[in-house]
């Protein structure tokens, strides 16, 4: 009926032949970083064709295709900024009817971004037709069948217009492709691929690296196809760019960043860059960039940064390095000033702070509820002998208010910060690096105030005569006197390099960069855009897979920034893989995750069914508020679109879609009896809101703290480079008579500091046009009205949610809210400004 009357208002009832329309694109220039050396080309409208397409009647002798209406072209271009704005008018004849998509024909020699075409419909009832495209179009020689884009409207395949269903199959196979050949920046295939382009054999045996996914021993989600060649040494690994070249790696077009976001991302990429060229600064340079004496040293590169001698400028040889110096100057190698020193230099050194920062800091999710004394271990015994905490009643029993033991755990008092496990099955391998660590076990008291008391901490090393001889163990408690004080301090800095590495490798990359990548590949490949569920989801994947082919490039690489920088060296993305072995899906689910680390019980009377047992834990407070209004957002979507389980069943694209994510994008896990079989509404909003808490808030909570916290290494070390000072060696005498002398010569060193608090800049910051929770990047999205009346409460939902944060920040009852270092917990507050701000949820994975 609907389609009916659009019709009248196109053809108009004296016969009127014209539909004008307007078109929105954006030309390619030197801001698209794909072709650096690209200059802004003279565009011409006439060498650009589009046809409309009907949804209401067949093209003669093509029943199942809509008919082609007449080839018109651009015309008036108004320039508008970076935008240009050109008029279009299409001929059509009074049975043409609705129009539900258009095809457009580049001849131009150069791609250009569609934003929309608008077509102009004289009726108040309805309003004008929008095509959203958002999508870079290339020269149509570079294109083995049309470009197509279709009408803003939602429909479940069964629903759609016979004759556009023709249409909508076949781009869905053009962006499935064939799975053969090197991909070239304009196609546009989503396909799978193992991680077998991190190590480089051609450089050597050091360079090796283990493929990952496709292997019991080595499992791990997929990634996108980019079909270089294998390497000369190693047929199984892909061939790797070289660094320079990194930002030309493929991932499908409309998968890259927009040039604004890729002009502030490459304005701080160079400083990481340029330090991972830094060895010629000391050859050229009479400077030492090999370790900080004292605290206050760290604080100059707040302040004024490293300062190299003119000779430095002069004689680099390398012209990028020498260009950026120069241009940075004297303020070379200069940071913002981390939050958590910002209001007190030394408040992170308190145990209250440090135990806060695990309900409160960029690594929450790994605390647990102690459910048994002394620990114990899920590693083999038959293996890893007998892993047993040595942690004793008489290390902790004094500290806990009058309790036993047995009584606090009774009453979920007691927590566990447990690295032991993640850490063992590797640590021999690792310390024959130059790195040096223990596994850790951290064990905490609830106090009445609502804060976490340190009780002791536990470090192991394995047995010298064998893995199967179990661990040897030492106990630390807490001390304030001499050098006892110094020790403990370091003992907290082996557990803080433990979690750094598991946050930065497990929580943050494995959990929600690698897992997510999966589902960006399988929606692109069997869900339309036409379909509901994509129209859902396809805001929360922007710029995943860019940011993810970047990271296999630089940081993730053998050899790259995370060797360089985090404990477990060359064995990191090994450790990734050991851990994907444990992930589960339906375990990402903030209450179901928060119920499975202790620190929860399901409660049928509390917020989505769970009430937690440290009752002021940010993270879960404001999480809980956030998973609860994108339950409620998705709930009612998707009621919209599915009345009945029936529905979802005989969803073809949908069950595809399902089936192909479990046996394709996570195939190493497809037999889990887990996954969710797909087949209830409720299953589909369950599914949906995980994935969107994942992408979103998830990665916000553990991403974007990420310098505020650990932008000052002493706080979060990445790294320790030796073991525990034993009484009256040469350390433990520089530890008594100079103890932050000793923590530094301890802990990540000058060069690594310098590299990761780089990287870590990066990934802290927000773009200029990110786009945020709550937030979509044009109004007309859809045109159904129920899904944009449901949205719009979700925005002023979330804008309440972020008054109540920033009311509990002001509450001083709230303790672990802000905490000694007096710096209040916004990462899961909604919006942000551009910059380091330490706040904001963006849609997507997208840094």
């Amino acid at each position: 009926m609907l389609l009916g009357k659009i019709v009248n208002t196109i053809t108009g009832k004296d016969n009127e032949k014209k539909v004008k329309g307007t078109v929105i694109l954006m030309k390619k220039n030197v801001l698209d970083f794909n072709d650096i050396s690209a200059s802004v080309v003279e565009f011409l409208g006439q060498k650009v064709s589009l046809q409309l397409i009907s949804s209401v009647h067949a093209d003669p002798g093509k029943e199942t295709k809509g008919k082609l209406g007449n080839p018109t072209h651009l015309r008036d271009e108004n320039n508008l900024g970076n935008e240009s704005k050109f008029s279009v008018t299409f001929d059509c004849d009074e049975e043409f009817g609705a129009p539900g998509a258009f095809i457009i024909k580049n001849f131009n020699p150069s791609e250009f971004f569609l934003k929309k075409l608008t077509l102009e419909v004289d009726d108040p009832n309805h309003g004008n037709i929008h095509f959203v495209c958002n999508s870079w179009v290339y020269p149509a020689e570079k294109y083995k069948s049309d470009r197509i884009f279709f009408v803003n409207q939602a429909w479940l395949p069964s629903e759609t217009p016979a004759q556009l269903r023709w249409y909508r199959e076949d781009e869905l196979l053009n962006l499935r492709g064939n799975g053969i050949g090197k991909l070239e920046e304009w196609d546009r295939v989503y396909d799978y691929a193992y991680y077998n382009d991190l190590g480089d054999p051609e450089k050597g045996s050091t360079y090796v690296r283990p493929i990952l996914g496709g292997s019991a021993k080595y499992p791990y989600p997929r990634r996108g196809r980019t079909g270089r060649p294998p390497t000369k040494a190693d047929p199984n690994s892909e061939s790797r760019l070289p660094l320079l070249m990194s930002f030309g790696i493929y991932v499908p077009r409309d998968e890259k960043f927009a040039p604004l976001k890729m002009t502030d991302f490459i304005g701080i990429a160079l400083k990481v860059i340029v330090q991972l060229l830094v060895p010629e600064l000391e050859s050229v340079g009479n400077i030492s960039l090999n370790e900080f004496n004292s605290f206050e040293e760290i604080l100059i590169i707040y302040k004024g940064g490293i300062n190299l001698p003119d000779e430095v400028l002069q004689r680099s040889s390398t012209e990028m390095l020498k260009e950026f110096i120069q241009s940075a100057g004297q303020g070379f190698l200069k940071y913002p000033m981390p939050q958590v020193i910002k209001e007190d230099k030394s408040a992170w050194r308190t145990d209250e702070e440090f135990a806060r920062e695990m309900l409160a800091g960029i690594n929450p999710v790994c605390i647990c509820g102690l459910k048994e004394f002394p620990p114990t271990s899920k590693l083999d015994p038959k293996v890893y002998g007998d892993q047993t905490s040595k942690i004793t009643r008489e290390h902790i029993q004094n500290q806990l208010d009058g309790q036993t033991i047995e009584e606090a755990i009774k009453v979920n008092h007691l927590f566990i910060l447990d690295h032991h496990d993640t850490v063992i099955p590797c640590l021999r391998q690792i310390n024959m690096t130059s790195t040096k660590i223990y596994a850790s076990r951290t064990l905490l008291f609830l106090q009445k105030d609502g804060t976490l008391q340190l009780l002791a901490i536990e470090l192991s090393l394995p047995h010298p005569d064998g893995d199967q001889h179990g661990a040897i163990s030492k106990v630390f408690t807490p001390r304030e006197d001499d050098v006892e004080a110094s020790i403990w301090q370091l003992a907290k800095a082996y557990v803080a390099v433990n979690d750094s590495g598991v946050h930065q490798l497990i929580s943050h990359w494995l959990h929600t960069h690698a897992t997510i990548e999966p589902f960006v590949i399988a929606t692109n490949r069997q869900l339309s855009v036409l379909h509901p569920i994509y129209k859902l989801l396809h805001p929360h994947f922007r710029d995943t897979m860019h940011i993810n082919a970047l990271a296999r490039q630089t940081l993730l690489n053998a050899g790259g920034i995370l060797e360089q920088t985090v404990f477990p060296t060359k064995f990191a993305m090994e450790m990734t893989s050991e851990a994907y072995k444990d992930w589960t899906f339906t375990d990402q689910a903030l209450p179901a995750d928060l119920i499975k680390r202790g620190v929860a019980i399901e409660d049928p009377d509390a917020k989505q069914g769970v009430r937690l047992l440290i009752e002021d834990y940010p993270y879960a407070v404001d999480g809980l508020e956030i998973w609860s209004a994108i339950k409620s957002w998705v709930q009612e979507y998707c009621t919209i679109y599915y009345k009945t389980d029936d529905t979802i069943q005989k969803d073809a694209e949908l069950q595809a879609w399902w089936k192909e994510l479990r046996e394709e994008g996570h195939s190493d896990k497809k037999d889990e009896p887990w996954w969710p079989k797909m087949q209830t509404l409720k299953e589909l909003i369950d599914s949906c809101t995980t994935i969107i808490w994942i992408a979103s808030a998830l990665h916000a909570a553990i991403n974007f703290g990420q310098y505020p916290y650990g932008g000052y290494l002493p706080n979060r070390p990445s790294m320790s480079r030796r073991f525990m000072p034993e009484p009256g060696s040469p350390e433990y005498e520089e530890l008594k008579a100079n103890p932050e002398k000793g923590y530094l010569r301890t802990i990540t060193p000058q060069l690594q500091t310098l590299i990761g608090i780089s990287a870590i800049e990066i990934l802290s910051v927000h773009s200029s046009d990110e786009i945020y929770l709550g937030q979509r990047d044009t109004p007309e999205w859809t045109k159904d009205k129920e899904p944009l009346q449901a949205f719009e409460r979700f925005g002023k939902k979330l804008a309440e949610i972020e008054e109540k944060i920033i009311k509990m920040n002001n509450d001083k009852k709230l303790k672990n809210r802000i905490g000694p270092i007096k710096m209040p917990y916004t990462l899961l507050y909604p919006i942000s400004e551009p910059g380091l701000t330490g706040k904001g949820i963006p849609n997507s994975v997208s840094i």
